[in-house]
């Protein structure tokens, strides 16, 4: 979603930041009090936060569109075909340094 939508309402979260396998510097970012992940953003695209699906209160209405970082998924993870499948990100939309 844009960040200038984005607004934490209640508590303190965490943050952890890393360098990517591209360089870019991703933040990871937790419920201060549980640990929950919560969100992520790119040292690349400020503009935007990755809300994490399991913080909606309904989660339901959800639909992925593709799988990505196969390359790190663990064999016993068991994905739905019919969903499209990428090794890292797919061609023309990961985020340049």
């Amino acid at each position: 979603m844009p960040s200038a939508e984005f607004e934490i309402v209640k508590g303190t979260p965490k943050e952890y930041a890393s360098a990517a396998d591209s360089g870019n510097v991703i933040t990871r970012v937790f419920c201060g009090d549980c640990g929950t992940p919560l969100y992520i953003q790119v040292s690349t695209r400020p503009d935007v936060v990755g809300v994490r699906v399991c913080t909606f209160d309904d989660p339901s209405w959800f639909k992925p569109e593709a799988n990505i970082f196969m390359k790190s998924a663990q064999p016993w993870d068991t994905l739905d075909p019919a969903i499209a499948a990428f090794e890292t990100y797919p061609d023309g939309k990961s985020y340049s340094t």
